[in-house]
């Protein structure tokens, strides 16, 4: 019988835009491998995956659940 994997889910929209990627890094960092984090933001998100690229590369997954035009959800898997 397979567990469904840890999901934090991450509103960023709310968040200042000067304080976005810090949160949401942080709060990538405090997940355990297999766990995911759930963004939901008001944009594509591309910009952020370039940061992982460069700062966590091979250690993210990441897969775009909703793509627009109001609303993007990406999940973020640690590995």
């Amino acid at each position: 019988m397979q567990t469904e994997n840890k999901v934090v889910e991450l509103d960023v929209r709310i968040i200042p835009p000067r304080d976005k990627h810090a949160r949401i890094f942080e709060t990538f960092d405090s997940l355990k491998s297999g766990e995911v984090l759930l963004i939901i933001n008001d944009h594509d998100p591309m910009p952020l995956r370039y940061q992982f690229e460069f700062e966590r590369k091979d250690k993210y997954g990441w897969k775009y659940l909703e793509q627009g035009p109001e609303v993007w959800k990406v999940e973020i898997a640690k590995l």
